[in-house]
């Protein structure tokens, strides 16, 4: 194998390959980046098992051949060396590759050929362009509220087809749930009426793959695929195949009519909910409001922080006089927002509390309040 390349041309590759390399050791196979020269092209490749990559650069392939490097250090390595041309050969009678750029000369140990196992193939038929600026942003919306503790169907995303080009994404633990539902005519037809999952231990790689081009996206019966539109680079990974639960139950709880309304400044309420934060105890870590006509008082009290009372200024309907939220969480809720101005639908000082904001779609994030025992002592409702 020989082969000459621009390191300008390979090294964002090389470096999202080298990414997905397990951080421990594992097997050769797993440790070892794949490099496939062929034609005019280099193929990089990479894998942790389950996570697959796959880029094509341009080169000037003099022979063909595929060999294993030591990943992470190879990608260290070309990162390091300033840009130019990089020629690569694979010496047979020492068992190494030299690699080579002006009077720089390295030497690599390499994994024969033998120890690689073929990667998925994109499936052509059907595949579906997609905004990969929308879907990393929608993937940031919802993957705070999936659960994270295990590997059943609460640990995955959830993208389902509801009828009329509309598709709802799902993220769903035991005491939150945000969903996106959003029109995509193609995908709709595409997905599977049950829907398809996806796990959070894999969304973090996905996000640093996505650009902002548009790319495109498929699936097998055991595995999801995207391609940027170019053909140049893909990610595939594994689907799993959990029951997912209703989560339209949740949601319709918003439409009672006897739930209390109230709207707040955004900006206002995470930073006057930040502050009390401080007063925070991780016996009682929720923070305490109580509705006026136009007013909501926040309070804290930590045994040993001291207490804390803000007033803010809101628009308010309903009954509920009195209610508590886990205070890190509803921050953490309303920084995912964009809205100037938001909503909580409370449908009962114990039941979910929906949040939405006009400026942020069909967007909607259910938060669980704490259940008041007494001015002291609560415990966190379940969805």
């Amino acid at each position: 194998m020989k082969f000459t390349v621009n390191k300008e041309e390979i090294i964002e590759g090389l470096q999202k390959a080298g990414a997905i390399i397990p951080a421990k050791t594992g097997t050769a196979y797993l440790r070892s980046l794949w490099l496939k020269a062929e034609h005019d092209s280099l193929f990089v490749m990479s894998t942790n098992a389950d996570i697959e990559f796959t880029g094509r650069y341009p080169a000037d392939v003099s022979e063909t051949g595929i060999i294993g490097v030591q990943g992470r250090a190879f990608v260290d390595l070309v990162r390091q060396l300033p840009p130019g041309k990089i020629s690569i050969t694979l010496d047979n009678n020492a068992g190494n590759l030299l690699m080579e750029q002006g009077r720089r000369v390295y030497k690599l140990p390499v994994n024969n050929a033998e120890w690689f196992q073929n990667f998925v193939v994109f499936p052509e038929e059907n595949a579906v362009a997609w905004s990969g600026d929308f879907l990393r942003e929608l993937l940031e919306r919802v993957d705070f509220c999936i659960e994270d503790s295990n590997d059943e169907g609460l640990a995955c995303l959830y993208m389902k087809p509801v009828g009329n080009g509309r598709i709802d994404v799902c993220g769903l633990n035991g005491h939150q749930l945000a969903l996106v539902s959003f029109l995509h005519d193609d995908l709709a037809t595409r997905l599977p009426e049950q829907g398809i999952l996806i796990y959070k231990k894999y969304l973090q790689d996905v996000k640093k793959w996505l650009g902002a081009d548009d790319i495109e996206f498929n699936f097998t019966d055991n595995r999801l695929c995207l391609r940027t539109m170019d053909g140049k680079e893909m990610l595939s990974l594994p689907r799993a195949t959990y029951a997912y639960p209703d989560y339209t139950i949740f949601i319709a709880k918003l439409s009672d009519e006897n739930a209390s309304l109230v709207t707040v400044d955004r900006k206002e309420g995470m930073e006057a909910l930040s502050r009390i934060l401080i007063f925070n105890t991780e016996s009682d870590r929720s923070t305490y409001m109580d509705f006026m006509e136009n007013e909501v008082q926040m309070t804290a009290q930590g045994q040993d922080t001291g207490s804390a009372s803000e007033s803010l200024e809101v628009t308010f309907k309903g009954d509920i006089a009195r209610i508590a939220f886990p205070t890190r969480n509803l921050v953490d809720v309303l920084g995912h927002f964009v809205s100037e101005k938001v909503e909580l639908i409370m449908t009962s000082a114990e039941g979910p509390c929906g949040v939405r904001g006009v400026e942020d779609g069909d967007y909607t994030v259910i938060i669980m309040p704490m259940k008041i025992l007494d001015d002291v002592y609560y415990s966190e409702e379940e969805v």
